[in-house]
């Protein structure tokens, strides 16, 4: 049947061929006939066949308004994720990926054609051409191929520390603690040596009476505190706090030919680690909300974050960190970022969470078990209602097919759309490892980040002053009590620094009423307790 004999008023602009699809299809393809700028993700599945005339589409405008790419293991997520990130960069915006498994590095090289990619291209009407994309590399504190990325304990502050540390909410609140009397004396937390040195102090015979200044922190808890801080550091997590501190604008940066810079974190070297990585993803994020300005509603996202193995980040997650999660998410998008959460099944992600992901990509499902079966049900009752049997579709899609609602130019939600996915045009998989490693070393960033510095912080400071008091001749007088000491030494106030007088308790609580040092001042902490320096 030809353009000629469709029905005018019902033809949907775009689909040939009109009249012979079911109502429910040509209600689908008008709800994805988008005229702006949008990225293309597939052709539709109907009843068993690929309808190549409706293409299913996201519109760019609303990749800020969040999203969810779920799915069993070997559906096809990490390739949805490359796709979407391809076109992103095409049009401009940058973009954050987590590669957990090590095989999204070859989005920087051009893809390799064969027998399927020529098939899937035909199947879904896609012009494929192999490109690369500009990318820069990352690792967690250099472990692994990639420019270093580290977080001082001051910025990464204590509520994602808790959570990497594994402490319940009562030590997470004298953490928090911690934190601020340590903010408020000028005492800066470059790495964990220095929050280290700050909790032995405190748990001192000197420094026992300043816990009773911070809110009744027992000492008995801050003993756990410091045995979880030598537990950590003992496993080998030292690398990932440290100066120089990464630079989170960095992720926003464009390419000279104006496509939007990949921002590949590679984490297969800490896979094993997978408390730290989901949280130190979130630093990223919570650093990116502190610093960026509102925006509003924009025509194409700032930059767009894609969170993989989401579900790690929320596992025994705290009140006050899922609170946290939740405002970061509902708030971010006003400056114009927009963020993926990448799981198994949507139960992974919190309900509070989950009511902010506008747009969604469901791959297929297991249903093995009784607990696959409850999970199923669970994903169809987050769908809109559908013309589709969701339960039975989600379980009999393929590789590389997923079911698709995203959020229309005017903010609705599009129509439920079984879709049969296009291939990335870049190499699906990792490049040379040696290659790799020539792209993070000739990078600009490379020597900004490059090389770990150990500067004058707590620990330094704190040292210092003990082996200052233990070279002190004794007194003859009776001994000061603590809350005194550090007093009334000719010249010191003139050459000593401010970090070196704070651990006079008389110099504590001048500054205590104070509110802190001009360090201290400059100290603000976002909803995640996270604190960036006035740059």
């Amino acid at each position: 049947m030809t353009e000629s004999e469709a029905p005018p008023a019902k033809a949907p602009e775009g689909v040939s061929g009109a009249p012979a699809l079911p109502q429910p299809v040509l209600e689908i393809a008008s709800g994805y006939a988008f005229t702006g700028p949008a990225l293309d993700l597939g052709a539709l599945l109907w009843d068993g066949r690929c309808l190549p005339d409706v293409q299913i589409r996201i519109p760019l405008p609303m990749l800020n308004r969040h999203g969810l790419v779920a799915g069993a293991t070997g559906t096809g997520k990490t390739k949805t994720l490359q796709l979407i990130a391809e076109q992103l960069s095409a049009q401009g915006v940058p973009v954050f990926l987590a590669d957990v498994k090590g095989d999204v590095s070859g989005i920087s090289a051009p893809g390799q054609e064969n027998d399927k990619v020529r098939a899937r291209a035909g199947e879904v009407r896609q012009e494929w051409t192999p490109a690369g994309f500009p990318c820069e590399f990352y690792a967690l504190g250099g472990m692994g191929h990639g420019i270093p990325v580290r977080a001082t304990i001051t910025s990464f502050g204590p509520v994602l520390l808790s959570k990497v540390l594994q402490l319940n909410q009562t030590q997470e609140q004298s953490l928090g603690l911690i934190f601020h009397y340590a903010d408020q004396k000028g005492l800066e937390l470059v790495d964990l040596k220095d929050l280290r040195a700050v909790v032995t102090f405190l748990t001192s015979d000197e420094g026992k009476s300043e816990l009773k200044g911070i809110g009744g922190l027992s000492t008995a808890t801050a003993g756990v505190i410091l045995r979880s801080l030598t537990a950590f550091e003992a496993q080998g997590m030292s690398p990932f706090f440290g100066e120089p501190e990464f630079d989170t604008s960095e992720l926003s940066r464009v390419a000279g030919d104006g496509r939007g810079t990949v921002s590949v974190l590679e984490l297969p070297a800490v896979q094993d680690k997978p408390q730290l990585f989901s949280t130190f993803l979130m630093w990223l994020l919570a650093d990116l909300f502190h610093d960026l300005p509102e925006v509003g509603d924009v025509d194409r996202p700032k930059l767009v974050f894609f969170f993989d193995e989401a579900h790690l980040l929320f596992n025994d997650a705290s009140k006050a960190f899922l609170d946290a999660i939740t405002q970061t998410v509902r708030l971010i998008r006003s400056k114009g970022v927009g963020v993926f959460f990448v799981t198994q099944t949507p139960k992974d992600v919190p309900g509070d969470v989950l009511a902010q992901l506008g747009n969604r990509v469901q791959h297929a499902l297991r249903a093995f078990t009784p607990d696959d079966q409850k999970a199923l049900k669970s994903t169809v009752k987050t769908f809109p209602n559908s013309p589709y049997d969701l339960e039975e579709v989600l379980t009999a899609l393929g590789t590389g097919e997923a079911v698709v609602t995203v959020l229309s130019e005017k903010g609705a939600p599009t129509p439920v759309a079984a879709t049969r996915l296009r291939a990335p045009e870049s190499l699906m998989g990792p490049v040379d490892p040696a290659a790799l490693d020539r792209a993070v070393q000739a990078s600009p960033l490379y020597g900004r980040y490059a090389e770990a510095v150990d500067r004058e912080s707590a620990y330094e400071k704190l040292t210092a002053r003990e082996a200052e008091a233990a070279s002190s001749p004794a007194p003859s007088a009776p001994a000061e009590p603590a809350s005194s000491r550090g007093r009334g030494r000719k010249g010191d106030d003139q050459d000593s620094s401010v970090v070196e007088q704070v651990v006079g308790s008389g110099v504590f609580k001048s500054l205590a009423r104070s509110l802190g040092t001009q360090i201290g001042r400059e100290i603000t902490r976002s909803i995640f307790g996270t604190a960036r320096r006035r740059r």
